[in-house]
């Protein structure tokens, strides 16, 4: 028999609730929540998001912490417990490798902007229109100000709401025909981006550096397993809160911070009433908290096997929604500020997805005293906070295969280096002139949406109906020595499977094409994208067909075979831990092979 290298664990007990912090608290938490708030009628989308939260996040979040826990093997392996639905393990692992190969692009504007910032003097460079990228309609922060603060429409000057508003349209119109140094600096510099994504020109060479960069650190962080990785999330998970707490104080001490704030937060309860709404809420949630990629199932698998992972999971959750909250007040402060003083409003300043991050704040800390030294600040926290997550979701990807194929544990980090190699390849068409085309499509058809809902979905329905929910249960009391309460079980059985049926549902009849602001892809774009999509999804039935005919028997008898764990003893049940998860994966291999 092959020597199995032994399997490793945490070094120390926080070494996993780092991880998952790292994780779970992403860009997502930074630039897509606030955005959402907002767009969705403010303190109106904190309803649905919360029901959400409750009857599908958290559950699913304990489900599969407890799950990686109670097996000690990743992704692919947990589905020794119904063999049928592994090809669900199969879709996670896809959904992980395309997320990884696009996601880290961010990391890569971020260094971008970040040397931009540290290397200027005092004038951050998409604070002037003097530079080779500018167009003659560039007007700068202070020039468009000075207008608007020139143009006062108020009711003292207007005798009806007409003229009012007419006032307010030629004012809008006048703003409307010149151009923010700092958008030119997103799109014409940093992007230089095409007008078409047929239209892909050529490689942006330091996008491309910047994005070498980024993967050669994510790959210093896990290459020597996770005792290494554990300490590295001490300081990639901590210090971003540092710089975010520096961050908060500033915005809320900023003219016009507590209009931002308010209009973040105010409610417009009408909003409840679209379908909209509750499918933007329940994606945020499934996406933010890193679902259904395997890699809170790879954190889990390194746990010890008595650990409590029903308490790490409540302490998550509040971290990851206090998280939430706190980016919204550093975000909204600097945009209710940008609209004080440019005389705008708040909707008009603020902008969806990336624009949030590097055209709204770059213009915001272009008008504060040492523009550079905050500029740096905010780029140098978003890098950290999105290397946790990429290099987290790398480690999940990378366990669930060297659990399933062992051989690759001998030789693990000459595979990650493979992978890291081979992710950059597949992610060079994002930092091409056309590259912000590429980046939209990968995510809004590969990493969410539907591909996630129905994967969420039949992860739910594998645990809770066909291994049991009582059994998982009594799996759950074993290791932590108590039953949770039986609102979980609820969960896993009826409100979550539910919950993804009918958003699943709900987002294909209110399908939308997607679009990158006033750009509406071509019919071919669309196609590649549910390509991408399907190839995740289409893993779950294929694999259980396939699995299905491999067998010999009767119908009924081919049905019992492939929906029977083959866990058959508690790993608790013996003395040496350490031995029977090894015997554990030992039979999981012989298992494969013999499949």
């Amino acid at each position: 028999m092959t020597e199995i290298k032994e399997r490793e664990k945490w070094s120390g007990n926080a070494d996993f609730l780092f991880s998952c912090i790292g994780y779970a608290i992403g860009l997502g938490n930074v630039w897509r929540f606030p955005y959402l708030c907002y767009q969705h009628g403010g303190g109106a989308f904190l309803i649905p998001y919360y029901i959400t939260l409750i009857c599908g996040g958290i559950p699913l979040f304990f489900l599969e912490v407890a799950l990686g826990q109670y097996t000690s093997i990743g992704g692919l392996g947990i589905w020794r417990i119904c063999p049928i639905f592994k090809g669900v393990g199969y879709a996670a692992a896809i959904i992980a490798f395309w997320l990884n190969c696009y996601y880290i692009v961010v990391l890569a504007w971020g260094l971008y902007y970040a040397y931009h910032s540290i290397s200027s003097s005092s004038l951050l460079p998409w604070s002037t229109c003097n530079n080779w990228w500018n167009l003659e309609s560039c007007r700068t922060l202070t020039q468009m100000r000075n207008y608007s603060a020139s143009v006062i429409c108020s009711a003292s000057d207007f005798t009806t709401d007409t003229s009012m508003e007419t006032c307010l349209h030629n004012k809008s119109v006048y703003l409307a025909q010149y151009t923010s140094p700092v958008k030119e600096f997103w799109e014409r510099n940093a992007l230089q981006i095409t007008d078409d994504i047929s239209q892909p020109g050529s490689l942006r060479w330091p996008l491309v550096a910047t994005l070498a960069i980024a993967w050669l650190g994510c790959y210093f962080c896990i290459w020597k397993g996770v005792k290494w990785t554990g300490k590295v999330v001490y300081f990639t998970s901590m210090f971003p809160y540092v710089l975010l707490f520096i961050l908060l104080i500033r915005g809320i001490t900023l003219e016009g911070a507590m209009d931002g704030i308010k209009y973040l937060f105010i409610p417009d309860l009408s909003k409840l009433r679209t379908s909209t709404l509750w499918i933007e809420a329940a994606t945020q949630i499934f996406f933010s908290y890193g679902l259904g990629l395997g890699a809170l199932v790879a954190l889990g698998s390194y746990n010890k096997y008595h650990k409590n992972c029903y308490r790490d999971t409540l302490v998550l959750a509040a971290f990851n929604e206090g998280t939430c909250l706190i980016s919204g007040f550093v975000i909204f402060s600097v945009i209710g500020f940008m609209a004080k003083t440019e005389g705008r409003k708040i909707s008009e300043v603020a902008d969806s997805g990336p624009g949030l991050a590097f055209v709204a704040y770059p213009a915001a800390v272009a008008q504060l005293p040492f523009p550079s030294f905050w500029s740096a600040l905010f780029f140098i926290m978003l890098i950290f906070i999105g290397l946790d997550s990429q290099f987290v979701t790398l480690e999940g990807f990378i366990t669930a295969c060297v659990d399933e194929w062992p051989i690759l544990r001998r030789r693990k980090e000459l595979f990650i280096a493979a992978v890291c190699f081979v992710s950059f390849l597949i992610g060079l068409p994002t930092v091409t002139q056309g590259g912000m085309y590429v980046f939209k499509i990968l995510d809004y058809y590969s990493a969410s949406g539907w591909c996630l809902l129905v994967l969420l979905f039949f992860e739910c329905i594998s645990v809770s109906w066909f291994y049991g929910a009582d059994r998982f249960y009594e799996d759950i009391k074993d290791m932590i020595g108590y039953y949770p309460g039986r609102f979980w079980k609820w969960c896993w059985i009826v409100f979550t499977p539910l919950l993804c049926t009918s958003i699943a549902i709900f987002s294909l009849i209110e399908y939308e094409p997607v679009k990158y602001k006033n750009y509406q892809f071509p019919t071919w774009a669309e196609y590649i994208g549910w390509c991408i999509a399907l190839s995740s999804i289409l893993a779950i039935p294929i694999y259980a067909i396939a699995l299905f005919a491999r067998q010999t028997g009767t119908m009924k008898e081919r049905w019992i075979k492939v929906t029977t764990a083959t866990i058959t003893q508690n790993p608790s049940l013996n003395g040496d831990e350490n031995e029977t998860k090894q015997r554990m994966l030992v039979e999981h291999t012989t298992a494969m092979t013999n499949l």
